[in-house]
């Protein structure tokens, strides 16, 4: 069974999830960054495999998506680490909104202690 909660210990866990809430932002935008450089850098070899080879558009366009697996499992690697980041900040603030709540649940509980 879990033990009541009274409002410091509230206070406290809000303000650690607005902490991490703050550092997982720049978390997040470093994932957004590496997501965005993966993906320029599989457009760019996939253009360039493209246009190096030779023979029909299907030819050409199996060659280029042989060439750049590589990229293309760096910009997928990169893309599942940002959508990871975007979660985890949501799951944190989905959290905080829920102990904003019972903070105001115990607020009123204190409030009204004693009270006949």
């Amino acid at each position: 069974m879990t033990e009541p909660l009274n409002p410091v210990e509230i206070e406290s866990h809000i303000r650690e999830l607005v902490n991490r809430i703050a550092k997982g932002i720049g978390v997040f935008s470093k994932r957004y960054a590496a997501f965005l450089e993966a993906d320029r850098a599989f457009d760019r070899a996939y253009a360039q495999n493209y246009k190096d080879a030779e023979g029909s558009i299907k030819d050409r366009e199996y060659e280029a998506d042989l060439l750049t697996m590589g990229e293309r499992e760096a910009r997928d690697v990169a893309d599942i680490a940002f959508k990871h980041a975007d979660k985890l900040l949501k799951a944190l603030d989905l959290e905080l909104r829920a102990y904003q709540s019972i903070g105001a649940s115990v607020r009123a509980m204190y409030g009204n202690a004693g009270r006949t």
